[in-house]
């Protein structure tokens, strides 16, 4: 077996594992998600792109909603999650990040911030 493969296998795992231990403000986000207007699209949670699983994606807009928690405020977290953005950003994905705390307090701003970034104003 190609070693592609294996990381391709490993990586969907992961995305499997992860998805079973949903964290309550991505539980609270994928319940409200129902509430935005998907025209021929809709979202995927902790799905693998490249290097990475991310929360969740919208493949055809090629948004990714990152939640962020504690650990996120951790010695070197800010430059990883840089990382971890500018890979994407690379690749065609615009990357949306909330705090945990906004989706348990904010939760319509946060929707109305992913609503603007699928439909965006008409030029």
């Amino acid at each position: 077996m190609r070693m592609n493969d294996k990381l391709k296998r490993f990586r969907r795992a992961n995305a499997k594992r992860l998805r079973a231990n949903t964290t309550s403000a991505e539980e609270c986000l994928w319940r409200a998600l129902g509430r935005v207007p998907l025209v021929k699209t809709h979202f995927r949670r902790q799905a693998p792109i490249g290097l990475y699983v991310v929360d969740f994606v919208c493949l055809r807009a090629r948004i990714v909603i990152e939640l962020d928690g504690p650990s996120h405020t951790e010695y070197g977290a800010e430059e990883k999650d840089a990382r971890r953005t500018a890979w994407l950003e690379s690749r065609g994905y615009r990357v949306l990040r909330f705090w945990n705390a906004d989706v348990f307090d904010n939760i319509d701003g946060v929707l109305d911030t992913i609503y603007a970034a699928l439909h965006p104003p008409s030029p």
